[in-house]
Formats: C-alpha cells, sequence, structure tokens
C-alpha cells in the first residue's frame, strides 16, 4: 500500500522589513542646516552694528547701531563659502577688529553707554572698533575656527578610553556594588551622585553604555527592578549634565562660542548641581523603595524573574592596587581642570597668584599627559597606551567634526553679515523684557533647538554666537546665556528619542522608552520649574549669574 508522502508545510514568506520614518543623525541636521543658512544669505539683507572693545575686550554689538550694508558676493563667492564652510569651522582665520579714528560722536556716546562703568563709578575705556571681518583659511589674523575645542575632544576622549582599558572604572564600580549589597538606597544614592559628577564635569554620556551591565543586574539582585538601575546611571549623570559646571562640551563649547570664561557664572551652576541632583536623588530612591515593598508597582514587569541571572554579575574582581592608583590619578586630573578654569581672582585680588587661566589648549595637553600616565600606572605598556589614545581619539572624532561643521555655520553668516541682521530682527522681540524675563525666554528658545541638535557641543557652537550677543542689549550677562543654553539641552536630552545615548541604554537595560517617559515625566515637570527658577535667582543675584 501505497503511503502518501505528507506535502511539506507552506512556507509563510518573510515580512518585508518596514520603512519607518528614521530621525536623522546630528550630521545630517547640521548639514541640513549649513545648506538652509545659506540659502538664506541670498534672502537675508546683509547689515552690522557699530562695535565697541571695552578695556580691550571681546568687542560686542552696540544696540541702535544697525545699519544694511551692501557685500559683494557673487554666486562663485557664495558656493565657495559653502565648500570650505566645515574647514573654515575648524582652522578658519579671522583678521581682528581695528581701532576706527574719530568715530561719529553719537556711536562714540553709545558704545561708552555699552561699556558702563565700574563698581566706582569710573567709566569703563571704550573703543569703537571695526566689526568682525571675514573668515579663510588663508588669511592673517585670529582663528575664528573650533581647532582649539576640536583638539581638547580629542583629547579627552583618549583618556578616558585609556582608563577603561585599564579596568580601573568597572571595578571601581564593581567594588561599590559589592560594600553596599544590603544597603540598596545607599548604593542607588551613592551610585547616582558618582555619575551625576561624571555628567557635570565631563559631560559624561557614551561612557554610561557600558555600565549597564554592571550595574542593573547587581540592583536587580538586591531586589529592585531594572527601571532602578537605568535611572541611577541615565538620570544620574544627564542631571549632572543639565547642570553643568565646566563640562568641556557644553559649558566649554557655549562659553567659546559666547566669548565668556569657562568659570564664569560656576556659582550658580554649582548650586544648580546640588539642588538638581538631590532632587532627582530623592525622585528616584522613592521609586526604588516602592517597588522594593510593593513589586507589582513596578513600572518594568519581570524584574523579579531576573534576579537569579543577577548574581553572577555580582562578583566581580577586586579593585587592585594599581587601578585605586589610577582612579586617584582621574579624579586629580579633573580637579586640576575644575581648578585651572575658575577664575579666582575675580572672587579676591589677594587669589592672583592661584589663577591658572587655562583654556582648551592647556587642557587638551593636560588630558594627553594624563592618558601616558594611566596607561603605564595602568601597565597598559607603551604599545597598550598608544592604542589606547588613538582608538579613544577615533571614539570622540565624530563630536569633535560635529564641531567643526557647525562652527562652519556661523562662519557663513558672518561671512555674508547676516548675523547681525539675524540679532537685529531678534532685538526687537527682547526689547523691553525685564531680565529675568529674557533669562527665561533664552532658556525655552534653546528647547526646540535641542530637539533638533541633540549633541550639546554641536547646539551650543550653533547657537551661542548669535543668543549670546543678545544679552547685550537686555543686559543679561551672558555667562547667563550658557546657563540657559546648557539647562535647556541637558533637560532635553534626558528624554528625547533622537539621542542615542537614551535609547541605547534603554536597550541595554531592557526597559522600553514608553515605560521609562512614564516614569521620568513627572521629574522632568519638577526640573523644569526649578531650573526657570534659577534662571531668575540668577539674574537677581548676578555674583551667582555671572558677569
Amino acid at each position: 500500500m501505497a503511503t502518501k508522502t505528507p506535502a511539506p508545510p507552506a512556507t509563510q514568506a518573510p515580512d518585508k522589513p518596514k520603512r519607518g520614518f528614521k530621525f536623522p543623525t546630528a550630521f545630517t541636521i547640521l548639514f541640513l542646516v549649513l545648506v538652509l543658512v545659506w540659502a538664506l544669505t541670498f534672502i537675508i539683507k546683509p547689515g552690522s552694528y557699530a562695535y565697541v572693545s571695552c578695556d580691550g575686550g571681546t568687542p560686542k554689538p552696540i544696540p541702535g547701531t544697525f545699519a544694511n550694508t551692501t557685500v559683494d558676493l557673487n554666486i562663485a563667492n557664495r558656493l565657495y563659502d559653502l565648500w570650505l564652510s566645515p574647514v573654515n569651522g575648524l582652522y578658519g582665520i579671522r583678521a581682528p577688529s581695528e581701532p576706527i579714528p574719530n568715530p561719529p560722536a553719537d556711536i562714540a556716546k553709545a558704545g561708552q553707554q555699552t561699556c558702563g562703568a565700574t563698581s566706582s563709578g569710573q567709566p569703563i575705556a571704550a573703543e569703537i572698533v571695526t566689526p568682525p571681518a571675514d573668515t579663510g583659511p588663508y588669511n592673517a589674523g585670529d582663528l575664528a575656527g573650533a581647532a582649539a575645542v576640536f583638539f581638547f575632544v580629542l583629547a579627552i576622549g583618549a583618556f578616558i578610553t585609556v582608563t577603561i582599558r585599564t579596568g580601573a572604572l568597572d571595578a571601581g564600580v564593581s567594588r561599590i556594588t559589592q560594600r553596599f549589597r544590603t544597603r540598596g538606597l545607599l548604593l542607588i544614592g551613592i551610585l547616582m551622585v558618582i555619575f551625576s559628577i561624571g555628567g557635570t564635569t565631563y559631560g559624561m554620556a557614551e561612557e554610561t553604555l557600558g555600565f549597564y551591565a554592571i550595574v542593573v543586574p547587581v540592583i536587580v539582585g538586591i531586589g529592585y527592578d531594572r527601571m532602578v538601575g537605568v535611572s541611577l546611571i541615565m538620570v544620574g549623570a544627564g542631571v549632572g549634565t543639565l547642570a553643568s559646571t565646566v563640562n568641556p562640551f557644553a559649558t566649554g563649547v557655549a562659553s567659546a562660542g559666547g566669548d565668556v570664561a569657562l568659570g564664569n557664572g560656576i556659582a550658580l551652576r554649582i548650586l544648580m548641581y546640588l539642588v538638581l541632583t538631590a532632587v532627582s536623588v530623592i525622585y528616584v530612591l522613592r521609586y526604588a523603595r516602592k517597588v522594593h515593598a510593593y513589586p507589582t508597582k513596578s513600572l518594568v514587569p519581570g524584574s523579579l524573574e531576573d534576579v537569579s541571572v543577577a548574581a553572577p554579575a555580582a562578583s566581580a574582581a577586586p579593585l587592585t592596587a594599581r587601578q585605586r592608583v589610577v582612579l586617584w590619578i582621574v579624579g586629580l586630573t579633573f580637579g586640576l581642570m575644575i581648578f585651572s578654569v575658575i577664575p579666582w581672582s575675580d572672587f579676591s585680588s589677594s587669589l592672583e597668584g592661584i589663577t591658572l587661566g587655562w583654556y582648551f589648549p592647556e587642557l587638551a595637553a593636560l588630558f594627553i599627559v594624563a592618558a601616558v600616565i594611566v596607561g603605564l600606572v595602568g601597565r597598559l605598556g607603551e604599545e597598550g597606551t598608544v592604542s589606547g589614545i588613538i582608538a579613544g581619539a577615533g571614539d570622540f572624532i565624530g563630536a569633535a567634526l560635529i564641531i567643526a561643521v557647525a562652527r562652519g555655520v556661523t562662519v557663513i553668516m558672518n561671512n555674508a553679515y547676516i548675523t547681525d541682521s539675524v540679532l537685529h530682527s531678534l532685538e526687537s522681540l527682547v526689547t523691553g523684557l525685564s531680565a529675568g524675563v529674557f533669562a527665561v525666554v533664552m532658556y525655552f528658545i534653546n528647547i526646540p533647538l535641542a530637539f533638533l541638535v541633540p549633541s550639546s557641543s554641536g547646539h551650543a557652537t550653533l547657537a551661542m554666537p548669535i543668543l549670546a550677543p543678545l544679552g547685550d542689549f537686555a543686559s543679561v550677562s551672558r555667562a547667563m546665556v550658557v546657563t540657559a543654553y546648557q539647562s535647556a539641552s541637558g533637560w532635553v536630552n534626558l528624554f528625547t528619542p533622537t539621542s542615542a545615548i537614551i535609547m541605547g541604554g534603554l536597550a541595554l537595560g531592557k526597559v522600553r522608552y514608553d515605560r521609562y517617559l512614564r516614569f521620568v515625566g513627572p521629574l522632568l515637570g519638577i526640573l523644569l520649574v526649578l531650573t526657570v527658577l534659577f534662571m531668575l535667582l540668577g539674574i537677581a543675584v548676578p555674583a551667582l549669574g555671572g558677569t
């Protein structure tokens, strides 16, 4: 009897991959902005303010002196500017402003009013100078490109990567989790503070991705859910970045773009850091205590099932003597960076002798030297240290190039003489606003910009040359404009889906984005209100907000 061969099961055609919208990268966004701004140079009428240098400082636009001007730029020259804009953004040279002999009396008077007087009532020396000149790679004059910031970013990338390769960071975190395994809430608070320190000092972001595999299993293993493990890293580093004190990728780049000292306004930023970090830690601890007592209230169902797999992660290699030394070197390096950029002499003339006045060139050298020391102490050897430095610089080249491309936008606007035209249009919006309202408006203006350009350094380089001078018109220090920018950028980067740090961290921690939004939403509202209050405080107390 013949048997029938069963027909093979019908194979189902594989599903075609869905082609949904994918948000473009920061590079694509900046290049689109670059082309858009270039196109606007054909539409916006060129113009310029009169400029004044107060006591030999950076030239400022004088309010009320804007006038349209004629710029001889044909299509060939405009295309040339577009083509070279990223190069000019890196190392373009601009001729310095020159004094204008015998300026018109009304301009000289307005310039003196712009500079004001000292605390003793003596007028500050005011000199009318030429507006900013064109920027190009073959000019003679001052560096207008972002080369100093560019190389500093590469240097800090090299330092961080070499440190990670020694295993000191991983071992340090693991040691802390071992010691506080039975004191979960204390452990969560300590780790959040550590990550927030990383955020406020150097903008800890991509580096956090390596900690999810270490921290989340341990947090789950001691009775909490994955949301706690994810949030102590993500919110900890994020709120530290929001309240950056000397973060080179936010405060540093913005200060450079706004022509203010890196330490200007640091008192308000330190106060913001302490308060906002404390509020965030309390917020996470309240949730952690709730899910520890009532696991059914967890926003991440199934976390308790992961307890069994958390135990192996709890046993980690001990912290060696060399790794301890490496961590001390890391702490001292960042401590020296913080010390070197603070203008101590501004607080008291007796501190003049300890004021180092370092900036990006010195800081870049500091981190390169520190990377070599860490590599040798960590026994990476000559080859391992050099390869770590090269790999670290390579890992951070993307952030560095974003700075150059964003600075290229500024070059296009300056060379077409439309920067002052844009300032003039915005000047009318802030005219008559009180200083406090202006500071709050600056904060909210930066929020949509942060959505479009999640990179804090790219955002700063793009926006600060336009936004910082607006403070001059409203009698608000440029340091306050920098604080408003970094607060808005940090707030958005706590939840924006355009951030690879947010989406990558949630994927590593196995937390859905919508669940994270439910968790962090109330905290975002609290941080928003507190930040606005700090903006008003900085205006009310100039000694805090900066000068």
